[in-house]
């Protein structure tokens, strides 16, 4: 039976958690194309700009657990507008930093507000496809790859033709602030609703409490998206570079993997939806996972700008669908709030995008980047085993498809 036409105010809760996945998808990625240039123009070697671009995961690692408390005082709708126009506003920031203390100073506030939208627009999104009756979640996570996309794409251009940093990221931020504005006042009001998700069980009264509650799950979704968030990070903070510096290419052909990654994970969260209903969310994490093995560690071993570009592509594909199934496993834990759930996930999942800067950093300089990106396809095959964690259990996929 198919479900009610959702309601006026539904549909603009929908454009409203769309809006905040266009914040947050815009935000960050508009300097990961001006990243080789802004260690170019502060004399940064590899390892301080990857220890410069850990305090962007590092902020949620210390604090982004706290978005599970905010989300159940002020709402998932309003807490992931108000804090992603506040990280819009932070952006110009980075352009700013005059130095490694500034530049890790201005990433950790960013990484800061990335947490905390980043569980709340997850959190409403999930209050949002329950109203509807059907998945919404992969389509939602689509538009943050387009967002990605399309902010890559302006900031490879604007490298390509010496547009200034703090004119981009301004300009960037200004259209950002709107749309910020306009996800506020279309949010579903009030606090989340307690048993939204199906489960009469959602006795947890925070983050601490839901570890305690469904530690074996919630630990299991954990691993599973940091190998994933390792892997994306990859693509966002050394595609250019080792474009660039192993592959000798251009300025725009170094933007080109980031672009690739996020418009190939767009085309697989676009369809993901309708995939995960017809084969299971199992079944296509881990074929994805074992695609993305292949494709990078084939690209690596190629070592030509092209290879790289079609590796991060199919990269991309590969993991798609696995942070938006490990969120919305995480909002469906019996016993446990879905902002708590998504919240403590979502913080530990930072820790791939905490190790990864760092540790590839570190081999680029003793190595190559290249050596360091073998870390991808590794990852990878650590996801073809923790694939199992987004089984769904009970009636959960029977209620999913409504």
């Amino acid at each position: 039976m198919s479900a009610p036409a959702p309601t006026a105010t539904l549909r603009r809760a929908r454009v409203a958690v769309v809006g905040m996945f266009v914040v947050n998808g815009a935000t960050y990625t508009s300097i990961v194309p001006r990243l080789p240039a802004l260690r170019d123009e502060l004399a940064l070697s590899n390892t301080a700009l990857g220890a410069a671009i850990a305090a962007f995961p590092a902020a949620a690692l210390v604090f982004g657990v706290l978005a599970g408390p905010l989300i159940a005082r002020v709402g998932s709708g309003r807490a992931g507008a108000g804090v992603g126009l506040v990280g819009a506003v932070l952006l110009p920031a980075v352009a700013l930093a005059p130095s490694w203390p500034a530049l890790a100073g201005a990433l950790f506030l960013l990484g800061l507000t990335d947490a905390w939208a980043d569980a709340a627009m997850n959190a409403h999104g999930l209050r949002v496809q329950t109203g509807y009756g059907r998945s919404i979640v992969n389509g939602l996570h689509a538009v943050w790859s387009m967002a990605a996309v399309g902010a890559g794409l302006l900031g490879a251009a604007a490298a390509g033709l010496g547009v200034p940093l703090l004119l981009h990221l301004g300009a960037v931020a200004v259209v950002l602030v709107v749309v910020a504005a306009l996800a506020w006042r279309w949010a579903l009001p009030g606090p989340e609703p307690e048993a939204e998700h199906g489960s009469a069980e959602s006795t947890g009264t925070g983050p601490l409490r839901a570890v305690v509650v469904a530690a074996g799950p919630l630990l299991a979704l954990s691993a599973l998206l940091v190998a994933s968030g390792g892997i994306e990070d990859s693509a966002s903070s050394w595609g250019a570079i080792y474009v660039r510096d192993d592959l000798a290419g251009g300025p725009f052909v170094a933007g080109l993997p980031f672009v690739a990654f996020q418009t190939a994970m767009t085309v697989g969260r676009l369809v993901g939806d309708r995939v995960v209903d017809r084969l299971g969310p199992v079944t296509v994490a881990r074929g994805g996972a074992a695609l993305a093995a292949v494709a990078m560690a084939t690209a690596l071993l190629v070592g030509h700008p092209a290879a790289a570009v079609a590796g991060f592509a199919l990269t991309g594909l590969g993991v798609s669908t696995i942070f938006p199934l490990g969120f919305a496993a995480a909002g469906r834990v019996p016993g446990v709030r879905p902002g708590d759930g998504i919240a403590v996930v979502g913080w530990l999942a930072r820790l791939g995008f905490l190790a990864f800067p760092p540790l590839i950093g570190t081999i680029a300089d003793r190595v190559s980047v290249g050596a360091g990106l073998a870390l991808v396809p590794l990852s990878a095959l650590a996801l073809v085993l923790l694939a199992g964690s987004l089984r769904p259990r009970g009636d959960v996929a029977r209620t999913l498809r409504g």
